[in-house]
This record gives structure tokens, sequence and C-alpha cells, in this order.
């Protein structure tokens, strides 16, 4: 739904028939992105129209680059840890022979 969000505003039953989903699952879908600020649902007579509101997830992924890079640190540190402490294998064996 956010994926066709980002193409431009939708109805609430333009953002279900690509998913095959029911009008009342998709309301559901759309409530709880609304609940999340993801998007916006503003109403036309009896359509909903929704548009995106990229705000808090460009906040989640800044979120998830500072842990990223933090990660990466580390996860590189035991691998290098990991390669430093392990045992030969039998194809650096032969090579030593």
């Amino acid at each position: 739904m956010l994926r066709r969000l980002a193409g431009g505003d939708r109805t609430i039953g333009e953002l279900a028939a690509p998913l095959r989903m029911s009008f009342a699952g998709a309301s559901k879908h759309v409530q709880a992105l609304e609940r999340a600020g993801l998007l916006r649902r503003t109403v036309n007579g009896r359509s909903h129209v929704c548009s995106l509101n990229p705000a808090p997830m460009a906040e989640a992924m800044q979120w998830l680059r500072f842990y990223e890079h933090f990660w990466s640190g580390r996860l590189d540190a035991l691998e290098a840890a990991l390669a430093a402490h392990a045992p030969p294998t039998a194809s650096s064996e032969s090579q030593h022979e």
C-alpha cells in the first residue's frame, strides 16, 4: 500500500484492488498505517482518499542507518576475531605441504 501511495493519492478501493483484499480488510490496514503516521486520509463524500506521509519513514530509516553502522563494525570485528582463531582447514593444510 505504501508503495502505491508513493505514486500518488489513492482511494481505499484503489489500494485494495491489486492486492485482492476486501474493502474492509484494506480499511483495517489503512487504519493501522494511519495510526503509525505513515499515511493521511481525507474524506470526500463517500470516498476516503489516502496520501503518503513519508516523514516517519525517513525518521525510521535514519534510526536504522545508525544501528546498521554500529552493528556492521561489531560484526566485522567478530568476523576478524573468529578468522584469527579458526582452526586450519583441509585446503589450507594441503597448501603448506
